[in-house]
């Protein structure tokens, strides 16, 4: 049966993070439903201020007011484990670090990009956890030493997600495929560099990307993980807070249905084909200015469209003016269930592959 972990002094019951999925798609809806099953539900901090628009519109402000709403309804909704996704590469990452902390959230999970001065925005009294998503062992060793070196601090968990995760990818393009950055190879690396500290500081290793049956949890927890990240998952579930249009997209899709794009954050992503993406490879969708910024590398006059926008407009239903980020097992969901049954599937598929695999080490 799965076995809880720590994150620092907190016991996580459920070994199951839920991905942080934006624009739109895990908010409070879905972080908290999570959270009630003994997992760590996660909000996304992207694009909160198109959710949250006041007039007159200042979307900096937008943003930090509607994360503060966001885990003010998870809160309401749930007892249990709230984190905040925030991409290194958003440009209020600072603002969005800050305000996750002074609103106590349990836990910064920070990727596309290196959180290098992530335990800066700590202050003596913070409760909150600090945990960076890499793709690579490289990566999670330069994070740990700068930490230690910068501001005497060490991650509280590290997420290493594979090439087969959805959204943004830390991966060339041609690695994609290569069985050298297979998850299956990355996970003991990265456990390798968080055991090197183990004097110092117990670092559990979450693994990420294509997770999504029992048997794949048992897999890499069997590997040295102390628990895995999902997100496809839990997209197609009555508590995501995606619109339906957009959850039907999973439900309907075909594994041929997933491609490979070259985002304007400067990384590949995986994504479901779409009348969108069919626009943006015609060029019919260039950006003639942004009111936004929200991504440091970002430059409008030289970006094929705004992904912002058109993650949002996703959300919202509007498939014909955005897109839908997908795990490359996505294509796998049949129906729309309840993020229990979700999980109550997952239990039963680990209890099966572990009672084989108990049935194999016996022989």
């Amino acid at each position: 049966m799965f076995k809880s972990f720590f994150i620092g002094e907190k016991e996580i019951m459920l070994p199951i993070i839920q991905g942080g999925m934006g624009v739109g798609i895990s908010l409070s809806g879905l972080a908290s439903a999570v959270a009630n099953e003994g997992g760590i539900g996660v909000i996304s901090s992207a694009g909160l201020g198109l959710l949250y628009r006041r007039k007159p519109g200042d979307y900096l402000k937008d943003c930090i007011w509607g994360l503060k709403e966001e885990l003010r309804k998870s809160r309401e909704k749930s007892k249990g484990t709230i984190g905040v996704n925030i991409m290194v590469a958003l440009s209020n990452f600072a603002d969005m670090v800050r305000t996750t902390i002074a609103e106590k959230a349990d836990i910064i999970f920070a990727g596309a990009g290196l959180p290098l001065d992530l335990p800066s925005y700590l202050s003596t009294s913070s409760d909150t956890k600090l945990v960076p998503i890499v793709s690579s062992a490289r990566a999670a060793k330069v994070i740990c030493e700068k930490w230690h070196t910068n501001y005497d601090y060490l991650p509280d968990a590290i997420v290493v997600e594979g090439p087969k995760a959805g959204g943004h990818l830390g991966f060339k393009r041609e690695n994609l495929e290569d069985a050298n950055y297979s998850l299956e190879k990355l996970v003991p690396e990265v456990l390798a560099i968080a055991t090197s500290y183990k004097d110092k500081k117990t670092i559990p290793v979450i693994a990420a990307g294509g997770i999504s049956t029992g048997e794949d949890i048992l897999r890499f927890i069997q590997l040295g993980a102390s628990g895995v990240q999902i997100g496809s998952l839990f997209v197609p579930t009555d508590e995501c807070d995606a619109s339906d249009a957009f959850k039907q997209i999973y439900v309907n899709s075909l594994q041929s249905d997933l491609m490979i794009i070259q985002s304007p954050v400067g990384m590949p992503g995986r994504a479901f084909q779409g009348d969108f993406l069919d626009s943006v490879s015609a060029g019919n969708e260039i950006p003639k200015s942004c009111p936004y910024h929200c991504i440091k590398t970002c430059d409008y006059s030289k970006s094929p469209y705004c992904i912002i926008k058109a993650l949002y407009n996703a959300s919202k239903g509007r498939m014909n003016r955005g897109y839908a980020f997908a795990g490359a097992n996505a294509y796998l969901t049949e129906k729309i269930s309840s993020v229990r049954e979700v999980i109550s599937k997952l239990k039963k598929e680990f209890i099966a592959a572990e009672f084989l695999s108990g049935k194999e080490i016996a022989h």
